[in-house]
C-alpha cells in the first residue's frame, strides 16, 4: 500500500507519528460506454443549456442556484479567499464510549501505521482504546478540508474512520411509523423465536459480491469463445480537443520554441560550406594581385629614383 498522508496523533503531551492509508477498495467491475458497430468510445461535450454552444473547462465557474431561483457563481479567486484546512496533526477532543457512536456517521475508513519511533505509543493508545472500550474524537485537515473523525481499534491496527457531520444525516419523516402497531404477544414471541434460530457469529469472509463474480465469469466466456475484438485506437482529431489538450499542445510549442531561441543564441548556425570555400579563393586572388601590384610600383620608385 501507498501512504496518502503522514503526520501525528497528539492526545496531551504525547505525539504519535503515523502515516495513513486507505483501508477500502473498490471491486465493481467497471464499464465503457461504446459504439456497439464498431468499438468506439463515446464522449460527452460540455454544453451550455442555455446558448447551446460547447463550454471550454476555462469558461466554466461553479454556480449555486438559490431557493428563491437567483444564480450565485464563483471562480477561481472566490475559491481563493475561502479559509484552507492545513498542518497535518490528528488532535484528539475527547475520548468517548463506543456504543454511543451511531455507525450511520461513519464514512471512511483509514489505517494508521506508527513511525518506526513510534511503536510503544502507537501501542499504548492501542491497548488504552481497547481496555476502555472508548473511541477518540479528533479533528484533522485532509485535502485541505476539515474533517471530523473517529479512531478505533480492529485487531493490532488502529483505524481512522472518518464521519459525517451531523446535518448530513437525514432524518427519517415517515409518518406510517408514528402510528400505534397492535402487536399480540404470541407474534413477538414467535418472531423472537425465528430470530434466534437464524442466529450465527459473524464472519465477513462467508460474504462475496455473487453479482461481481457473474459478471467476471461472463467476460471471461465470451473470452474463451472468440467474442472479443481489439480495443480501437481513437483517431486524434487536430481540430478537437479540450483545454487541456489544447494547453498541453501550447506549452509543448512555447517549450520548443524558447529551446530554438536558446540554441540559436548559444550556438549560431554556421554558413554552408559551399558558400565558405568560394570566399576564401577570391580573397587569395586580391592578395596575389595586391602583392604583384606592390611590385611594379616598388620599380617605378626604383626606376625614378
Amino acid at each position: 500500500m501507498r501512504a496518502m498522508w503522514s503526520g501525528a496523533v497528539s492526545f496531551g503531551l504525547v505525539s504519535v507519528p503515523i502515516k495513513l492509508y486507505s483501508a477500502t477498495t473498490n471491486h465493481d467491475v467497471r464499464f465503457h460506454q461504446v459504439h456497439g458497430t464498431d468499438g468506439g468510445r463515446i464522449r460527452y461535450k460540455r454544453t451550455c443549456t442555455v446558448c447551446g454552444e460547447v463550454v471550454e473547462y476555462a469558461d466554466i465557474v461553479k454556480g449555486y442556484e438559490t431557493e428563491d431561483g437567483e444564480l450565485i457563481t464563483l471562480d477561481e479567486s472566490d475559491l481563493d479567499s475561502l479559509p484552507v484546512a492545513s498542518g497535518h496533526e490528528i488532535d484528539v477532543i475527547e475520548f468517548v464510549p463506543a456504543d454511543q457512536i451511531d455507525p450511520m456517521l461513519f464514512d471512511k475508513a483509514y489505517y494508521l501505521e506508527p513511525e518506526t519511533k513510534a511503536a510503544k505509543p502507537y501501542a499504548l493508545l492501542r491497548e488504552a482504546l481497547a481496555e476502555t472500550d472508548r473511541m477518540a474524537v479528533v479533528r484533522f485537515a485532509l485535502r485541505q478540508r476539515e474533517s471530523l473523525a473517529l479512531l478505533r481499534v480492529r485487531d493490532k491496527v488502529i483505524v481512522l474512520q472518518t464521519m459525517l457531520w451531523p446535518d448530513e444525516v437525514r432524518e427519517p419523516a415517515f409518518d406510517i411509523l408514528d402510528q400505534d402497531v397492535d402487536l399480540k404477544p404470541q407474534e413477538l414471541k414467535m418472531a423472537s423465536s425465528l430470530v434466534e434460530s437464524m442466529g450465527a457469529d459473524f464472519d465477513p469472509a462467508d460474504f462475496h459480491d455473487e453479482y461481481r463474480d457473474a459478471v467476471l465469469e461472463l467476460i471471461e466466456s465470451k473470452k474463451e469463445h472468440g467474442d472479443a475484438r481489439p480495443a480501437p485506437v481513437e483517431a486524434k482529431k487536430e481540430d478537437e480537443g479540450d483545454s487541456m489538450t489544447d494547453l498541453l499542445s501550447a506549452l509543448q510549442a512555447s517549450v520548443e520554441a524558447a529551446k530554438g531561441k536558446a540554441g540559436a543564441k548559444a550556438d549560431p548556425e554556421p554558413e554552408p560550406e559551399p558558400e565558405k570555400k568560394p570566399a576564401r579563393k577570391p580573397a587569395a586572388r586580391r592578395k596575389k594581385e595586391s602583392s604583384e601590384e606592390d611590385k611594379p610600383a616598388t620599380t617605378r620608385k626604383r626606376r625614378t629614383a
